[in-house]
């Protein structure tokens, strides 16, 4: 008699559920990670760095600039006016140098905060059992940071099916 083989793939519905559990925030990193696994190659390993463009960039930073527009415009304009309070004495009398220096200084303040979130979603994917986390970098790999060593993310392949499947627009 053959026992009929009852598991059945992971899909979408369900990596939604897992993290309506795990997260407080499941919306934002069920985005955090559909976004990995578009950085992700084929056996869903995504970083320490991504191509983009004509650029090789950290897969943090990468992850933080491209969640950068969902910080709303009102918030936005609340940490530049706190940003040009705090810098007041010290920016120059031109006003394109100065605008330069602000608008960086809001761009950083905007990406590590959004890091802060991000390293927040992965570990809810953690949680999940969605994604897997190491770092390497400088010298060797290590499942902790430091030394020089970044975030390498690597989608389970069960979810990364799930979010690949049907992806093709016709």
């Amino acid at each position: 008699m053959e026992i009929a083989n009852t598991t059945r793939m992971i899909d979408v519905c369900d990596i939604l559920l897992k993290l309506s559990v795990t997260s407080a925030r499941p919306r934002y990193a069920f985005l955090v990670l559909t976004l990995i696994s578009e950085a992700a190659d084929a056996a869903g390993r995504a970083g320490p760095l991504v191509v983009d463009g004509n650029h090789e960039r950290l897969l943090r930073d990468w992850l933080s600039d491209a969640l950068s527009p969902l910080v709303r415009s009102e918030r936005r304009n609340l940490l530049r006016q706190r940003i040009i309070a705090r810098l007041a004495a010290d920016l120059p009398e031109d006003p394109i140098i100065a605008e330069a220096i602000v608008s960086a200084a809001v761009d950083d303040q905007v990406r590590a905060s959004s890091k802060t979130n991000i390293s927040r979603a992965v570990g809810d994917l953690l949680r999940a059992g969605l994604v897997r986390r190491h770092y390497a970098g400088w010298r060797t790999n290590h499942q902790n940071r430091g030394g020089r060593r970044s975030a390498v993310y690597t989608v389970e392949a069960g979810t990364l099916a799930a979010l690949r499947r049907r992806s093709m627009l016709i």
